[in-house]
């Protein structure tokens, strides 16, 4: 599908829709971006995640995790991070960069769980062992009553896009940049 995008406004817009579409619509190729941080370690460290909320107002977007997992951890140590959208259906690719604010507390952290708390996904942020923890052994009993919850949501507020549009005709890119678009070669 070919959505035909003439000014910077335009652009800004359809990435806004697109991404608050992709929190809606669960085969939405916008829907699981790769997110990349800086490890402990120094070096680049990327992950699939899953996008669930969405503010253009605001310039935010959200996702959901184990504040126990490790880009937790990475975020509070460097609260920047990347993340790299594709579309097949628009030949799109969108990298944003971003500022991420862990949330653990507050009122939407509060409202949010109530929302889930009783679905199936609510069970990846209650389990007793951390992201990436060795599985107990099979004997070990859980008492599911009396489980801690370790759910956070990553918002993430949008410092700069860079846009690639691929075509046959042409490939065009843009930046947005400090309230700024530019085009740029791509």
């Amino acid at each position: 599908m070919k959505i035909s995008l003439e000014t910077f406004q335009e652009i800004h817009n359809q990435i806004w829709k697109e991404l608050g579409r992709a929190t809606q619509d669960r085969h939405h190729t916008w829907r699981t971006p790769v997110l990349t941080t800086v490890g402990l370690d120094g070096s680049p460290n990327g992950r699939t995640v899953v996008l669930r909320r969405c503010d253009s107002h605001a310039g935010l977007f959200s996702i959901y995790t184990d504040s126990r997992s490790p880009k937790v951890a990475e975020l509070k140590k460097t609260p920047q991070a990347q993340f790299v959208f594709w579309s097949t259906r628009l030949n799109w690719q969108l990298r944003v960069r971003a500022k991420v604010h862990i949330l653990t507390t507050g009122a939407l952290v509060e409202s949010v769980w109530q929302q889930m708390r009783h679905t199936k996904s609510a069970g990846d942020y209650m389990t007793p062992q951390a992201p990436g923890a060795s599985f107990p052994s099979a004997n070990t009993h859980v008492d599911q009553e009396n489980l801690d919850t370790y759910f956070a949501i990553l918002q993430a507020e949008v410092v700069a896009f860079d846009w690639l549009e691929l075509s046959r005709f042409g490939h065009r890119r843009a930046q947005f940049c400090d309230n700024t678009w530019q085009w740029v070669s791509p």
